[in-house]
């Protein structure tokens, strides 16, 4: 009996679920922001190239998330910093506090419920949602949208994003004393002088 509860409330919401309430429960706050993404630059208010985007014309969109996306590279933007930041706003909250509402997401880790995988397997199965909406960047024709999104990868928090960052600096200063060496010596230490 609860079984087939959780399936009609999941079918009652289907009519209430845009494409990026699916892409949360298929992919998490990841996913919404990749699927916004994907629709701007298709909508061609965004570019996207290498793993930067920029704004290229005219909001035409009142979604949320489109706007939190649209606001979040006011000119040129790495696609992670994109995510991180939307990734973390009120846009995204508020749409995870619906799918909890409608008992899709679990409350406290934001996972896809027994009904919300139900609603998942239906819309997968009618095909009206775009490929990328349920399987991520991967479905995307080869392309820069495609491998802008694929590119991006997250910097870990903390710890992990000091030492990276630390390292970068070593690599740049690495590279500058082998470019800045004079005679086109490699740099660096210990070398020998060529001897008495």
């Amino acid at each position: 009996m609860t079984r087939s509860w959780g399936r009609r409330r999941a079918e009652d919401a289907c009519g209430a679920l845009d494409r990026y309430a699916y892409a949360f429960l298929a992919g998490g706050r990841r996913r919404v922001v990749e699927s916004a993404v994907v629709a701007l630059t298709e909508q061609g208010v965004l570019s996207l190239r290498a793993t930067r985007l920029c704004p290229t014309g005219e909001v035409r969109s009142t979604h949320a998330v489109e706007h939190a996306v649209i606001a979040a590279c006011p000119r040129s933007k790495r696609v992670q910093e994109v995510i991180d930041t939307v990734g973390r706003s009120q846009p995204l909250d508020d749409l995870a506090r619906q799918l909890v509402c409608l008992g899709l997401l679990s409350g406290r880790r934001q996972r896809t419920t027994r009904a919300g995988r139900w609603l998942l397997a239906a819309a997968a199965s009618e095909g009206s949602l775009p490929r990328y909406v349920l399987e991520g960047p991967a479905a995307l024709a080869t392309g820069p949208v495609r491998h802008g999104l694929l590119s991006a990868t997250a910097i870990p928090d903390g710890l992990g994003r000091t030492l990276r960052r630390m390292g970068k600096a070593l690599d740049d200063d690495h590279s500058s004393l082998t470019d800045s060496t004079p005679g086109g010596g490699t740099g660096g230490c210990g070398g020998s002088s060529g001897g008495d």
